[in-house]
């Protein structure tokens, strides 16, 4: 048992991660057929997802705690950052005082957010920026009324910010998934929304098809830890699994 206990020579094993930062629809990517766990399924030996959503918060709160969500004490595992919110930044001012972040306020914030992420050492080409997916104002004013509500929200406002966001995509020389045209293009584009403002199963399907290319090129590169079953040396498997390898 001792002499099996001394072959352990290699420390702990670790993974490059992807890290989610976003809104409730972050926080949600886990749920049952989530665009989050589509995402791991895709990078599964490859990568851990890390996921840190925050249900209702919007760019300025999340500048706030960005620091402490993604730092130097962590960022030099990390291949891929997607940043994704807007849902909540968008909601009308007059109707919703709390969580709404003006239009230049919000482009500025995501400014702030990709340009802190460089300052630690995580370029551009590991950013992905989603824009707000569509609002479907009919389903969220049903939303909206039964809490006493008026509708907070608009789906061309929410058109402004998702534009501002591809425009700092393209300023910061990130990725960008342009999620409300993606969306809109879809003839039946409102079954991709639960509520009118949530992703739906089909939804959140859509976004990781949508997503998975882009993450899939970016992280090529990376090997797949630990070998496969199969090409595990029976006879001495120490030196497939206990010494360095691909």
């Amino acid at each position: 048992m001792a002499a099996s206990c001394d072959q352990r020579k290699p420390g702990l094993k670790i993974w490059p991660k992807v890290i989610l930062f976003g809104d409730s629809i972050t926080q949600y990517a886990f749920n049952d057929g989530g665009w989050g766990a589509a995402l791991q399924e895709l990078l599964q030996r490859k990568c851990d997802i890390i996921c840190r959503g925050f249900s209702g918060y919007n760019t300025t709160w999340a500048n706030m705690i960005q620091p402490q969500v993604i730092n130097k004490e962590n960022a030099s595992d990390v291949v891929l950052v997607i940043i994704f919110f807007g849902a909540n930044d968008s909601s009308l001012k007059e109707e919703n005082p709390q969580q709404h972040v003006p239009l230049e306020t919000y482009k500025n914030n995501l400014r702030d957010m990709v340009h802190y992420l460089l300052g630690q050492g995580i370029g551009p080409e590991k950013i992905i920026l989603i824009t707000p997916p569509p609002l479907d104002e009919a389903e969220w004013g049903k939303v909206c009324k039964e809490k006493g509500l008026k509708l907070n929200r608009l789906n061309a406002v929410t058109g402004q910010y998702a534009k501002m966001c591809c425009e700092v995509a393209v300023e910061k020389q990130t990725s960008c998934v342009d999620l409300y045209t993606y969306m809109q293009n879809e003839k039946d584009w409102r079954k991709f929304l639960s509520d009118g403002l949530h992703l739906s199963r089909e939804g959140s399907q859509f976004l990781a098809r949508c997503l998975s290319p882009i993450a899939q090129d970016k992280t090529d590169h990376l090997p797949f830890i630990f070998p496969h079953w199969d090409s595990i040396d029976t006879s001495k498997p120490e030196k497939s699994l206990l010494y360095p390898h691909n």
